[in-house]
């Protein structure tokens, strides 16, 4: 049971990632269709949806002993293997991060670097 608890925790979080809600406050209004429609599309290799443009986070990023590494908020976070996605390109050409907060963390639910392809 004590294995189990890790899965369960993560599938939790994982659902309450895909369940936030997105807010265009119209501040997405001048984004060309197909970088929109990519935006909507992206995918995590766990099969949730990122969320929308509202929720993706233009970022900086850093590679420390392998790991994918961002600024969320003042502060550097290492972005889970699980939320990283290789394979569905990046049209805008800098990394995007999408997260959320849940009882005082910031949990990070997908990741595109700058040079996904």
């Amino acid at each position: 049971m004590r294995r189990l608890a890790p899965f369960v925790l993560l599938a939790c979080l994982l659902a309450l990632a895909g369940a936030a809600r997105a807010v265009d406050r119209g501040q997405f209004d001048h984004v060309p269709p197909d970088i929109r429609a990519w935006f909507k599309s992206v995918i995590a290799p766990n099969g949730v949806p990122c969320c929308d443009i509202s929720d993706g986070h233009r970022t900086s990023y850093d590679v420390r002993g392998g790991a994918y590494w961002v600024p969320i908020e003042g502060q550097w976070m290492q972005v889970p293997e699980r939320a990283v996605i290789r394979d569905q390109g990046n049209p805008i050409g800098e990394a995007v991060v999408w997260y959320v907060h849940h009882r005082g963390s910031i949990i990070i639910s997908c990741f595109v670097p700058a040079d996904a392809v």
